[in-house]
């Protein structure tokens, strides 16, 4: 099982605590540390669903996976919560909270994501998404526990793949991009690779057998991309472009780049000895993180400069003393 850190809440601004005359420094996490941040994302009427306007196929990818996340990341929780209860390890249960927590914020920001998709074009998302609550509801009532959290794992798994394409794609993928959809994601992928050992660890605890596990790589990760292709497909047949060759070949290129990256995570999830604290943070989400402690909470989005040529974390360590703040933690 994988070291585990502290599950940690946003704390008040470091300005409005100097204005009380309280003396902060902000402590900063360490890989394995789970933080429930409060970042008020919020998508105005000017925000289009082709958010990368020269590439509305990889737009769609995107809004595609982000379709299923009210209906995914609820069915986790709750398996998550049902689980809890086999767990005696009152650490991987502190983690579990975090891990609830995160996901709780995830999905409820996807949803009104989603809502701005169906208001600006895709009214016909809405039936994709009554089949995926019947989906779900059909898991929670139908399967064990032991394969809720295994196709849980499988899901997580996947997640780690898909954050180190991202981010070491970030310069092509996001290139110019809306920066507010773009920050979007990318602070969702930070928060997966926080909390990419607690789904197996709990599972681990609770229902442990590897084979059901490895079934579950594979049953939660493809589950996941049938519906994201459901999504992306519907919006590119409203848009006339699923049967424009050219779109589709601009399609074949980003999934091709998303199998490459993504299955040597999941065959390696499969495999007996898997353990996702293993797997290293990228260095961009470990600065996001660290430079995020630093700046402390704020009513402000920082975000993510997609003109820029390295495209930096929006909350970026400070790199020299003076920089850094000097407040002490109450």
């Amino acid at each position: 099982m994988g070291s585990h850190g502290d599950v940690l809440a946003d704390r008040q601004p470091p300005d409005r605590l100097r204005k009380l005359g309280v003396e902060v420094r902000p402590h900063l996490p360490q890989p394995g540390d789970i933080v429930v941040r409060r970042i008020p994302f919020d998508f105005p009427d000017d925000v289009e669903p082709h958010w990368k306007s020269d590439e509305p196929e990889w737009s769609h990818m995107v809004n595609g996976a982000s379709l299923t996340m009210p209906y995914l990341e609820p069915f986790l929780i709750d398996s998550m919560r049902e689980a809890m209860h086999l767990v005696e390890d009152s650490r991987i249960r502190q983690d579990a909270r975090g891990f609830m927590a995160q996901e709780g914020q995830h999905f409820r920001i996807h949803r009104r994501y989603n809502e701005l998709l169906k208001a600006k074009g895709y009214p016909e998302l809405a039936l994709i998404e009554e089949e995926m609550q019947k989906s779900y509801d059909r898991m929670r009532d139908r399967r064990s526990l032991a394969f809720r959290m295994a196709y849980s794992v499988g899901f997580e798994s996947m997640t780690l793949g898909l954050t180190s394409w991202l981010v070491e794609e970030r310069r092509d993928l996001f290139c110019n991009a809306d920066p507010r959809v773009s920050s979007f994601i990318l602070w969702h992928m930070v928060e997966e690779t926080e909390h990419k050992r607690v789904a197996f660890d709990v599972y681990q605890a609770a229902c442990p057998g590897y084979w059901m596990r490895a079934v579950g790589v594979f049953a939660g990760s493809l589950d996941v991309m049938r519906w994201s292709r459901r999504g992306y497909i519907a919006m590119l047949k409203k848009d006339g472009l699923w049967t424009d060759w050219r779109s589709r070949l601009r399609l074949w290129r980003r999934g091709i780049q998303f199998i490459r990256h993504v299955m040597p995570f999941l065959l390696r999830s499969a495999l007996p000895g898997h353990d996702p604290s293993r797997e290293p943070d990228p260095a961009w989400v470990r600065e996001w993180i660290e430079g995020y402690a630093l700046a402390g909470p704020t009513d402000a989005v920082r975000l993510v400069d997609t003109s820029s040529p390295e495209m930096p974390p929006p909350y970026s360590a400070p790199t020299t003393q003076h920089d850094r703040p000097t407040l002490h933690s109450p």
